[in-house]
């Protein structure tokens, strides 16, 4: 099974587990970048990147190339912003959506606090689908590594790779 993990990460959580979890499975990976980059300090990150997920916003992204008839698997990775997934993300999908379709879809979700659950919710309502292959919520997983983070990586991966 062809997979690829498409991703956005703003301080490194996101991308320190897609960086593992496509040496698990030996997918592919495509990093999302908006072209105005998002406050990383203090108060303007919360303010500007929750307001930004709460209104829904599609930020333009920097050029990327990606043939999703090539996959069958996509996986969906984002950090929780307001209890939402992250614009990039919703980009990438309105600008892929037929691509999307036929497709099994997973996501994980790396987060500080809550709204994981949400944001899966949320995710779903925007690629049009009814439910996702399998989910994994990540805290702080490069900034705090842990021992639950590891098993979640693992059981989420050993759960994709039964999926034929």
């Amino acid at each position: 099974m062809q997979r690829i993990i498409v991703y956005f990460s703003l301080e490194g959580n996101t991308e320190y587990i897609a960086d593992e979890m496509a040496k698990e499975l030996s997918s592919d990976k495509l990093r999302l970048v908006p072209k105005k980059a998002y406050a990383t300090g203090g108060f303007s990150k919360f303010f500007w990147g929750g307001k930004s997920a709460v209104m829904a916003e599609k930020p333009e992204l920097e050029p990327y190339d990606v043939d999703l008839s090539a996959y069958d698997e996509i996986i969906f990775g984002f950090p929780v912003w307001a209890s939402t997934f992250t614009p990039p993300l919703r980009t990438f999908i309105l600008e892929n959506k037929e691509g999307l379709k036929g497709k099994t879809i997973a996501a994980f979700a790396c987060q500080s606090g809550a709204g994981a659950e949400k944001a899966f919710s949320k995710l779903k309502d925007c690629i049009g689908i009814d439910s996702f292959a399998a989910t994994a919520i990540f805290i702080d997983p490069k900034d705090k590594p842990s021992e639950e983070n590891e098993h979640k990586l693992n059981e989420f991966c050993k759960m994709l790779q039964q999926i034929v």
